[in-house]
């Protein structure tokens, strides 16, 4: 991305955004895009080499956004380890829920090899490390934390597909499942 005007380069990635909001992936084209930042058709290509760039963008600021709801959850503020994991995991649950077609873009789409992007996963990826080590200590954080990944995102994965089903009253609720995982004494 070029840095000569962050004002259009902002505009774009908000006009993304709220394309993603009210048409899904499918109404993310440079032309609609620039239409709705208000700016020329050009821009879109000039400050993010094209649609991969632009889409690496908006994800980047999805992340960001998901960053900082689930750092709100602040480990200070819940002091019983599984509930701040629970939290943070339901938090993951919700931003899913909030944001479908943004969340599948930033977990789904081919994105570019972007540093920003890389950054932005990895300080909300840095939240659930630490969630999880909380909760099982530092030797089986690795583990563990991939086990609470495959629950939580398929759990959301599940919702975002079959939303208008949603979960039956007999299916067992999130928070269970990841005591099971994480804390079987709690279930």
């Amino acid at each position: 991305m070029t840095r000569d005007d962050p004002d259009t380069a902002t505009r774009l990635v908000e006009a993304g955004l709220r394309i993603l909001d009210e048409d899904g992936a499918a109404g993310l084209t440079l032309r609609r895009i620039a239409a709705r930042a208000g700016v020329s058709h050009a821009a879109p290509a000039h400050h993010f080499a094209g649609l991969p760039g632009l889409t690496a963008a908006i994800a980047t600021r999805g992340f960001h956004m998901f960053h900082a709801e689930l750092a709100a959850l602040d480990r200070a503020a819940h002091p019983d380890p599984f509930d701040w994991l629970a939290r943070i995991e339901e938090a993951y649950l919700d931003f899913a829920e909030s944001h479908p077609d943004l969340f599948r873009l930033m977990f789904s789409a081919p994105l570019p090899d972007d540093p920003d992007l890389q950054r932005a996963v990895l300080a909300t990826h840095r939240i659930h490390i630490s969630a999880c080590e909380a909760v099982t200590g530092p030797d089986r954080v690795e583990q563990i934390l991939m086990a609470v990944w495959a629950l939580t995102h398929g759990y959301a994965m599940l919702r975002l597909t079959a939303p208008q089903r949603r979960f039956p009253a007999t299916v067992t609720p999130y928070r269970t499942m990841l005591a099971l995982l994480v804390a079987p004494e709690r279930a």
